[in-house]
């Protein structure tokens, strides 16, 4: 791939994300302002819109998103749910609930999908939940998050529901070093998705994908 080949793809990455900003909801446009007061970094528009495409993709009715103040993805969600069903927010920070807490309590008269924000490590909630009972299964944040998602991903999904990694580059990490893009990081959240990614290709009960929306998004569907 030549200097223009790749100068091309910034310029179409940048196109595309302006493009996704300029159409977002009313309803995303506050969760975005919300982290942005409360310091939490939010995702990439273009990220957020194929997510609400994915919640539509899949029919879903239940939704679980795990993260750190994942404001914009519990939006979008909430638009791909289009007013039904249900979501629960997973946030182990006190920060990050709190400002979930705050978005869910705003929007809980505008809409019908049953909304609720839990404060707990993943790694301990999730094992509590029903199985075969969720649609989409969203991740994001800390790299402590990945891992017990994918765990219980293959109990908590109905079959054809996906579980969708954001941040899948690891290029939003604290300290990160270029992520996956580049061999040399061995920061904590690169060397977790270079595992992450090689487990879940290898894992038959699922179908994956990789794509460079936002700061990559690796998909997993369950057979």
């Amino acid at each position: 791939m030549d200097k223009r080949t790749y100068d091309n793809h910034a310029k179409a990455w940048v196109c595309i994300e302006d493009h996704e900003s300029a159409r977002e909801p009313q309803l995303v446009r506050r969760a975005r302002e919300l982290a942005t007061r409360a310091d939490l970094a939010p995702c990439p528009a273009s990220e957020g819109f194929l997510l609400s495409a994915f919640a539509q993709m899949t029919k879903a009715t239940s939704a679980i998103v795990v993260g750190t103040g994942s404001l914009v993805e519990s939006a979008q969600l909430v638009e791909g749910l289009a007013g039904a069903g249900k979501l629960t927010a997973v946030d182990s920070s006190a920060a990050g609930v709190a400002a979930i807490r705050a978005f869910f309590s705003g929007i809980d008269d505008t809409t019908r999908t049953t909304l609720r924000a839990v404060n707990a490590a993943p790694s301990v909630f999730l094992q509590r939940l029903n199985g075969n009972d969720y649609d989409l299964i969203v991740v994001s944040g800390d790299a402590s998050n990945y891992m017990p998602v994918f765990e219980q991903a293959p109990r908590l999904l109905r079959r054809g529901g996906a579980v969708v990694f954001t941040d899948a580059l690891a290029m939003r990490a604290p300290h990160a070093k270029g992520g996956l893009t580049n061999p040399a990081d061995r920061g904590e959240k690169a060397v977790l998705m270079r595992e992450l990614l090689e487990r879940i290709e290898d894992d038959e009960r699922f179908v994956s994908a990789m794509t460079p929306t936002g700061d990559g998004v690796l998909i997993a569907v369950l057979r």
